[in-house]
């Protein structure tokens, strides 16, 4: 569970080429695309340009090396040459990258083109819901602040918290302990330690918090059909707070 300064070294450069992923679709993700032609572009990215390995490609049987969750999609959505990004859109993109023998993982959402206001109010919410959480990370918190401040920035908001899915430590696999409950109770759970490693990717809809998954095995969409919206990133406990290991660079 506890990383060295030398294995946080290696998650780091992962994160910094996850984020080099991101920089590049920040130009493709656009109406007309597919979402199957933006997973073979991130394919041919991490390989060819990045000389890394897609991770979830292959992992838990997953056919694919991106998920990309569309409107009511929460999470887990495949790439398929039939979905076709339109104007007004709201996409997740999840992705993980596996360098010198560990797992950087990150999501981002992206508005594809003229997006509905309270659609983008969604995304631009479950963002600062994301940093409410990330901002609880120090030695000596609780798992529960990060929950706690999560769940709450998203109520104060009027949207509800998917409670089947969480956050999770990483490292050379990609799910490890422990699992980052993106609700709870202040001054519960375990107490984090420096060099403690692990995601946090709030998912957030406009309805119910009530969810479904379709027959494919693995598209959990929300039961009500209303939109959700994630963000992520992996997080590592520092001595005195946090990093954040997948920033995008400028950002």
């Amino acid at each position: 569970m506890i990383k060295t300064p030398a294995q946080i070294a290696v998650m780091r450069e992962a994160g910094r080429l996850l984020g080099q992923v991101f920089t590049m679709l920040d130009s493709r993700v656009a109406a007309g695309q597919t979402t199957l032609e933006l997973d073979a572009a991130v394919e041919a990215f991490i390989r060819q340009d990045l000389q890394a390995r897609p991770a979830s490609l292959g992992q838990y049987d997953y056919p694919f090396c991106i998920n990309t969750s569309i409107n009511e999609v929460v999470c887990h959505g495949m790439p398929n040459a039939k979905d076709v990004l339109k104007d007004g859109d709201i996409v997740n993109i999840d992705i993980t990258l596996e360098k010198g023998g560990f797992i950087a993982d990150s999501s981002k959402m992206y508005m594809v083109g003229a997006v509905a206001p309270k659609a983008r109010r969604l995304v631009e919410q479950t963002f600062e819901a994301m940093w409410a959480g990330i901002r609880q990370v120090k030695p000596g918190a609780r798992l529960g602040d990060i929950g706690h401040a999560i769940q709450s920035h998203a109520q104060a908001n009027g949207y509800s918290v998917v409670r089947e899915y969480c956050g999770h430590g990483i490292g050379r696999e990609m799910h490890e302990e422990p699992q980052i409950l993106h609700f709870g109770r202040p001054g519960t759970g375990l107490t984090l330690r420096e060099g403690m490693v692990f995601t946090i990717e709030p998912m957030l809809n406009q309805g119910s918090a009530k969810v479904r998954s379709l027959k494919d095995g693995w598209t959990v969409v929300t039961r009500d059909n209303s939109l959700s919206a994630q963000w992520e990133h992996t997080v590592a406990v520092t001595a005195d707070g946090f990093e954040v290991l997948t920033l995008q660079a400028g950002a």
